[in-house]
């Protein structure tokens, strides 16, 4: 089974990304042997940086390609049939995935988002593969999140020795059948997907939880491994709208 990694940088993060220490804890933590591995670049006002980095990390080996989000955006959105408009402000928060999946030639793909990485080293993935395999209600797989063994439990409708097995999905890391997740699968509605944030609601992570949920499709959560999701600080602009909100706030009370 070939089996492609990815993750994604922006303007915020490209250097943190790019970085060869990451790139390399991304990778050997997950301990397979990746057919491609692979960075969707995206919304940078200037390549030039991540796109030295990205060669860099290609030609010692980190990394085997990279790809420009914009460059594919059209063909990888008709492909869901879906539109812009349907993905509304969203789509920011939906087009790397969308990209990536529309890109890769691997039968399955292991995403993790830019601000999230493996803690330690586990050789969790062809397990993984197996259960998919064997059991077809089961469309993703993932780490366990920031070590919440509890809560992963608590969402879990059943379990084995390594996987807790209930509904849900998150971007922030999935390992996919590729094939599952192409073509039109992204406009199912389900009550519960309503959990996500405001700004995600017309996004791939909602579209994509509510797909499984309406078809009774599960997600394997391994319990013996965990990501780490940090995220990055708020910028210097972010910071002054936030008091300047904080402070026409007062002003009105």
């Amino acid at each position: 089974m070939s089996v492609a990694i990815q993750t994604n940088c922006w303007q915020r993060d490209w250097r943190l990304v790019l970085g060869a220490d990451r790139l390399r804890q991304l990778v050997e933590c997950n301990a397979y042997p990746f057919a491609e591995r692979t960075v969707l670049i995206n919304e940078l006002a200037s390549y030039t940086g991540a796109f030295r980095l990205a060669d860099a990390a290609i030609a010692s080996g980190l990394l085997t390609s990279r790809v420009v989000v914009e460059q594919h955006a059209a063909a990888a959105i008709a492909e869901t049939g879906l539109s812009n408009d349907d993905l509304a402000d969203a789509r920011g928060y939906s087009i790397a995935e969308l990209v990536g999946l529309h890109t890769t030639r691997c039968e399955y793909l292991l995403y993790f988002m830019s601000d999230c990485l493996p803690m330690t080293t586990h050789n969790w993935i062809p397990s993984a593969l197996r259960l998919m395999d064997s059991d077809p209600r089961i469309k993703v797989a993932n780490l366990l999140w920031d070590e919440n063994t509890d809560e992963a439990r608590a969402e879990s409708l059943e379990e084995t020795e390594d996987f807790f097995i209930g509904p849900g999905f998150s971007d922030q890391c999935f390992l996919v059948r590729v094939a599952d997740f192409r073509g039109h699968i992204y406009s199912h509605e389900h009550p519960a997907s309503a959990r996500y944030p405001h700004y995600g609601q017309a996004g791939f992570e909602r579209r994509v939880d509510s797909w499984m949920r309406q078809n009774g499709y599960l997600r394997a959560t391994y319990k013996h491994a965990s990501y780490r999701h940090l995220n990055l600080p708020p910028t210097l602009g972010q910071r002054i709208k936030r008091r300047l909100r904080h402070t026409m706030s007062l002003g009105r009370r």
